[in-house]
């Protein structure tokens, strides 16, 4: 199992150096790679209606792709996870075209983590349909593959046409789609698309069921289980040494290949203090 960090979004600020320094720190430390939330628009409490949700827009929440080339230029072995990018909610020829660019210019060090968020404020805000995201998800998994690996191509889906067009420049190697949530349609789309499983739960029981979900979907296709990922998190905030530890070890038994600690919302702290965090954290998971 790999060992792994979640950028602090809303803590790290706005100074690239600062950004940087945390990002060459946990690498150092021998981070694995990074996970990054997604968010476009966050919600004004004041407003019509009010709002209640798990942010507003008091929260910062830096913009996946363009943080990620900005570190593939700083870093040398960091692999970048998108935790997850709300894919319905943005044209799908453009995420294939940024994707691409992240991936060239990182080296390979992408992997594209993809959901279907909750936040309708978004979907309204980027002018798409939020009734019909889950549908849509697995065409536009397709089709990025697709301009990922075609010199032209001309496609009729239910949601996209393209007509003998491709992108360029496309990544050297395929860029893995993890699918992230646990609805049943999801994991659906997940066993039989997906290149991994990004829970966004605890190690109990409602993760193992997703998991055998999952697994039997893949089985149906006659897909291999040995190559496919689950990539899970853990909080810094409120644990011990100890109970990283057996925290761990129970992802690991239920067959996560990869574990990213999350360093927020525990205290205020600078970058340095992220990068301790993290320091303290693969020490207590050896």
């Amino acid at each position: 199992m790999q060992y792994g960090a979640v950028f602090p979004h809303n803590e790290i600020g706005t100074d690239p150096g600062a950004i940087k320094a945390y990002a060459q720190g946990i690498e150092a430390l021998g981070a694995t790679h990074l996970l990054i939330y997604d968010h476009v628009l966050g919600a004004d409490p004041d407003r019509a209606g009010g709002w209640q949700g798990a942010y507003d827009k008091d929260v910062a929440f830096h913009e996946p792709f363009t943080t990620f080339a900005y570190l593939a230029g700083v870093t040398e072995t960091l692999e970048f996870i998108t935790t997850v990018l709300i894919l319905p909610q943005r044209q799908t020829v453009l995420v294939a075209k940024q994707a691409a660019e992240v991936a060239v210019l990182s080296n390979n060090r992408l992997r594209l983590g993809i959901g279907t968020g909750w936040n309708d404020i978004e979907y309204e805000g980027l002018n798409e349909n939020f009734s019909n995201r889950g549908r849509r998800q697995a065409e536009q998994v397709d089709l990025m593959r697709k301009l990922w690996s075609e010199d032209s191509l001309t496609y009729q889906g239910e949601y996209h046409t393209i007509t003998g067009a491709s992108i360029n420049p496309r990544p050297s190697q395929p860029i893995p789609v993890w699918f992230g949530g646990s609805a049943a349609p999801l994991l659906k789309r997940c066993g039989e698309l997906g290149d991994g499983w990004i829970p966004l739960m605890g190690a109990n029981d409602s993760a193992r069921h997703c998991i055998e979900t999952i697994r039997r979907h893949r089985e149906a296709l006659g897909l291999v289980w040995d190559d496919f990922g689950i990539q899970a998190q853990a909080q810094y905030h409120g644990g011990t040494p100890e109970r990283w530890a057996r925290h761990a070890e129970k992802w690991r038994k239920m067959g996560a290949t990869h574990l990213a600690i999350a360093t927020h919302n525990a205290g205020s702290t600078d970058a340095e203090g992220h990068v301790e965090r993290v320091a303290e954290y693969l020490e207590a998971v050896g």
